[in-house]
């Protein structure tokens, strides 16, 4: 189950929305909202979010 926060430091542990692993990165979107990733995936979708307007976000 993936938990849904507001900002990082709010969330105890955010889960990837790929594949469930725990979240290492969190994006948030320029039209609102967030993506959180584990390692191999924010490393696969970084340079697409980046260039579409998200900040990324390295979680604890």
């Amino acid at each position: 189950m993936t938990a849904i926060a507001t900002a990082p430091e709010q969330a105890a542990r955010l889960d990837c929305d790929r594949c469930g692993v725990r979240a290492l990165s969190l994006a948030i979107l320029p039209r609102g909202g967030e993506l959180a990733f584990c390692g191999h995936h924010g490393r696969a979708h970084h340079d697409h979010l980046v260039a579409a307007g998200a900040q990324m976000i390295s979680l604890p």
